[in-house]
């Protein structure tokens, strides 16, 4: 059942916009109520405020007209950002303004808007100068860098939502390296994904932020399905998290061949620990953007995903140890 390219805009880029503005539009499939609170309270904030690969230390969080936010972002390099806000309007649960008070500089708007209980956010950053703006996108990366923030946020949210959702752990007989070369490799990965009987092809493979992986699956009777992936975050060799949804040939989102009710969108984080020489693989699968419905179609087909993923671990095991 194709689905229409309009609903395949999960995750709609930050821009620059009118003269001065950086901004982003996203709908979450949440109460706003939810939505607010993560976005307001230090506990929540700091798992996904900022870039992939950023975390944050809070000093002060006092979330009020007048009052102040005070973090240092500590990025992947090593370098720390202090960051100092104060906030101009806090309209319970509709609106928050603030001023970032060191450099770059800039006024920022977030309106959260409530429609059939879900919440629509709007993010604008504003400028003093579209040269301002300009520069800070060129020197901190600014667009990507809200793309990035809110998609950890859309991640938070649908954690939260819909936990604990699925998860699987196995333990290989095999270094962290190896078996996150069989993740990351089409040709290793084409040999064990998928469940006994159902050889996998990757057509494509492109394993960056960003970057598609277009794949299927062939049943015994010779019919195929095909399935994508979009990664989101690679931290090699520790953690992917990517999205997943059923598709055609092209590439085009398309639902579950025998479950219309399933969720569009999965999804996944995988990650890799290592011990003694031996890899404790992860996986923690969520739906994204799903209705109620969607939620207990999934709930319902988890017993189907365990021994799915059961069959496909059984074949890395006999792949890794090969």
């Amino acid at each position: 059942m194709p689905v229409s390219n309009a609903a395949t805009q999960v995750s709609p880029s930050a821009s620059k916009s009118g003269d001065r503005e950086i901004a982003s539009t996203r709908i979450f499939n949440a109460p706003r109520d939810l939505v607010w609170k993560l976005f307001t309270e230090p506990e929540h904030i700091k798992q996904w405020w900022g870039p992939r690969g950023f975390s944050l230390t809070i000093h002060k969080m006092d979330v009020r007209p007048g009052g102040e936010w005070s973090f240092i972002m500590h990025g992947p390099d090593g370098r720390d950002y202090e960051n100092e806000v104060t906030y101009t309007a806090v309209v319970r649960p509709t609106r928050i303004a603030y001023k970032h008070t060191v450099g770059p500089f800039f006024e920022a708007i977030t309106d959260f808007t409530e429609e059939n209980g879900k919440t629509i956010i709007s993010w604008r950053m504003i400028f003093p100068s579209a040269a301002d703006r300009d520069a800070t996108a060129e020197k901190y990366g600014a667009v990507e860098g809200l793309t990035q923030t809110i998609d950890r946020l859309e991640e938070r949210v649908a954690y939260t939502v819909d936990a604990p959702g699925f998860q699987m752990s196995r333990t290989f007989h095999a270094p962290r390296e190896l078996v996150w070369k069989a993740w990351i490799d089409p040709e290793c990965l084409a040999k064990w994904w998928g469940p006994k009987e159902f050889p996998t092809t990757v057509v494509r493979m492109d394993v960056r932020r960003g970057g598609e992986m277009l794949y299927y699956m062939t049943a015994p009777g010779g019919q195929e399905f095909w399935s994508k992936w979009v990664y989101r975050e690679i931290v090699p060799p520790a953690k992917l998290i990517y999205v997943s949804c059923f598709s055609d040939a092209q590439g085009g989102l398309t639902r579950h061949p025998f479950f219309p009710n399933w969720p569009a969108y999965g999804l996944h984080t995988v990650t890799f620990t290592e011990e003694a020489g031996k890899t404790t693989l992860t996986i923690h699968s969520v739906p994204l953007g799903a209705n109620d419905i969607e939620r207990a179609a999934l709930a319902e087909g988890l017993p189907m995903m365990t021994a799915g993923y059961s069959s496909s671990f059984e074949k890395l095991d006999e792949f890794l140890a090969g």
